[in-house]
């Protein structure tokens, strides 16, 4: 098991980026030469928040960004200087925001009566009502119209604990802010507490495969992306932006928010197979044997039903590396609990420390999904150091973390007690961080990647297409 953080008390320390950094390279037991190949600019604060969201989004990327170089140092034998900006990071923590198609913005990612409310014991609850069945059943639950103003009244007639124990019961998303000192205290809270930030292991012997020729750190890996909404599918962008062909894999029967599919589709083949069918299972199967490592976001045991487990996956296809992503982690009572970001931000005590820092009446949330993205960074850098040990001494691997260690990460690295004050960066004040391409939805405007590196600079060589444009089978490979 690699990976781990420690907890620290509340306090206003500052965790500088590059130490920040070094503690995630070191915790992933790689060369401590790499660090010597990087540079990191800017500083805290560059988007208004209590947490040093740049020191995470910059630290997460340039880890990401080390593991990229490492394995085009392995393939070529040289080494390469890296870099990244910070407020260049922080604007890919929220690139979403910055997504332009034909000048315009995308379409609204936020069902209308998703967001924040007062239940009748005065504590607040998040409900999350993007996907059509979570919002029909909330509704049925409440008794109540698709109305926010109806669905306020209905919540007065519910205490927060009654409504979160009750709508997770059903499947369905609802969370009550918590204090840091409640959640610390909560079970989940504690099992947290053992959890290390991401976990590599070994799932199965196999030997060392060589890298074939690429100039590209990625170059000729291919990779199944069985993720959705934000963390997994940015850990699939990252890969495919450092040269991976990434096939991004969902069925026709599950919803999606357009805005995360324009915007996380970069660089992806996209292709739709129903794993409930036998058809579809084999052909996956198929897909996976010809991959080199799997992603999947899915809660805890999901994906194993099918038959796909990390130890399956290791006798399908050895020396596979598989990744695993979930909102609370891989153990406790809340580990096979739905989750997305907004809700882990307010079950976890986040929200609530904004608020205090910000002095609001009402809930007060982090200026970006800073979990899911620091996620899938942390994600996509695990999966390129296990590609690493893959081929350099054998064995299948399988990486893991979650939206909750994540923001306990972030919440270890100090807090700015004028963070608040900081401007928030309008889509002018990005520009020189955005660059248009052609896109199967129209000329799409977005944030390139934020890590630089010089000699395999990063970039997208397929443009975002619609769900389902292409075939579930992998390409012929050119020389």
């Amino acid at each position: 098991m690699i990976g781990s953080f420690l907890l620290q008390e509340r306090s206003y320390h500052m965790t500088s980026p590059q130490a920040a950094l070094h503690a995630l390279w070191h915790l992933a037991e790689a060369d401590p030469e790499m660090l010597n190949t990087i540079t990191l600019g800017g500083c805290d604060p560059v988007i208004p928040s209590s947490f040093l969201i740049g020191t995470a989004a910059q630290a997460s990327i340039a880890a990401a960004t080390l593991a990229a170089s490492q394995l085009w140092q392995l393939r070529n034998n040289q080494s390469q200087q890296a870099s990244v900006d910070m407020r260049h990071a922080a604007a890919e923590f929220r690139s979403e925001r910055y997504l332009r198609v034909n000048g315009n913005p995308p379409p609204e990612l936020w069902d209308k009566i998703a967001g924040i409310y007062q239940t009748g014991d005065g504590r607040w609850v998040r409900l999350h009502t993007n996907f059509p069945h979570h919002r029909n059943g909330m509704l049925k639950l409440l008794g109540c119209e698709y109305d926010r103003s109806a669905v306020h009244k209905s919540l007065l007639n519910w205490t927060a604990p009654e409504l979160e124990n009750q709508a997770n019961s059903l499947g369905l998303l609802a969370t009550m802010m918590r204090s840091r000192e409640e959640w610390r205290a909560h079970e989940q809270g504690r099992a947290l507490d053992k959890m290390p930030l991401f976990t590599i292991e070994k799932t199965g012997e196999a030997p060392a495969r060589s890298l074939r020729p690429s100039a590209r750190p990625l170059g000729n890996i291919r990779v199944v992306d069985l993720t959705r909404v934000i963390a997994g599918p940015v850990c699939g962008r990252t890969l495919a932006a450092h040269g991976a062909e990434v096939m991004r894999i969902t069925a026709k029967h599950l919803p999606f928010m357009a805005p995360l599919i324009i915007d996380n589709g970069r660089g992806k083949l996209s292709a739709y197979l129903d794993l409930r069918t036998a058809r579809g299972k084999s052909q996956f199967r198929k897909l996976l044997i010809g991959s080199d490592i799997f992603i999947q976001g899915y809660r805890p045991g999901v994906i194993a039903s099918f038959g796909f487990s990390p130890r399956e996956l290791a006798e399908i296809k050895p020396g596979i590396v598989t990744a695993s992503l979930s909102a609370y982690g891989n153990q406790g009572p809340w580990d096979n609990r739905r989750g997305f970001d907004s809700l882990v931000q307010m079950a976890t005590g986040i929200n609530d420390e904004e608020t205090k820092a910000f002095k609001t009446k009402e809930p007060k949330v982090l200026p970006c999904q800073a979990l899911d993205h620091a996620a899938g960074f942390i994600l996509s850098f695990a999966v390129m150091i296990a590609l690493h040990r893959q081929t350099t001494i054998g064995g299948s691997w399988h990486v893991s973390t979650s939206l909750a260690q994540a923001g306990r990460w972030i919440e270890d690295l100090g807090r700015l007690p004028q963070g608040q004050k900081c401007p928030d960066p309008e889509l002018e004040d990005v520009a020189d961080f955005l660059e248009t391409a052609p896109s199967g939805f129209g000329n799409l405007s977005a944030v390139k990647h934020s890590g630089r590196l010089a000699a395999s600079p990063p970039y997208w060589s397929l443009p975002s297409m619609p769900l389902g444009t292409h075939p579930p089978k992998w390409p012929e490979m050119s020389n």
